[in-house]
């Protein structure tokens, strides 16, 4: 297998997690997690509130600041070190900025073979995970659901609204193939 990282983009409590689970079963090689709560979790607690960091409106508004911007870019060259060095990754993201998060990633994968893949989720449904969670900003959900898949290239979608983690994980795996 040839593919080195999964990257799986979509809203706010749009399932990724759980397909990402579903996938570290159902591969046979071991692959590693790491998304945007991993980082968000990483940064010291002063960024994880406020201008420099990430600020996460009342409404559910994400802005990232310049600080959050630079440790992110290491955050990535990180990952895309890992996979050269022979580590598979399925990485869990939330494409903000749409097309130009995309870009970002591009530019630091290089050569590197990558699965591209949109989970895609009601809005209605991704609010209802929202308030069942319980750890997240009411109104994060709705606003990202359709956002962070702006200007995205994917090379195949999924929908987690209508499909279980496990069917999703089963689509990338044959994606794979």
């Amino acid at each position: 297998m040839a593919t080195r990282i999964i990257i799986l983009n979509g809203g706010s409590s749009a399932g990724k997690s759980g397909i990402v689970r579903c996938l570290q079963h159902l591969l046979p090689e071991p692959w590693l997690a790491l998304g945007a709560d991993t980082f968000v979790a990483a940064l010291p607690a002063r960024m994880r509130s406020g201008q420099e960091g990430i600020d996460i409106a009342p409404d559910g508004t994400v802005h990232v600041g310049e600080a959050f911007r630079t440790l992110e870019a290491a955050w990535t060259a990180g990952a895309v070190t890992m996979a050269r060095a022979g580590a598979r990754l399925v990485i869990d993201e939330i494409f903000l900025g749409g097309a130009a998060s995309q870009q970002r990633w591009l530019s630091a994968l290089g050569d590197l073979e990558v699965l591209w893949v949109g989970v895609r989720c009601d809005p209605g449904v991704a609010a209802e995970r929202e308030i069942a969670r319980g750890d997240r900003t009411p109104g994060m959900a709705a606003a990202q659901a359709a956002a962070v898949h702006e200007g995205v290239r994917y090379d195949l979608e999924v929908d987690s609204s209508r499909a279980s983690a496990m069917s999703c994980a089963r689509a990338i795996v044959d994606a794979l193939h």
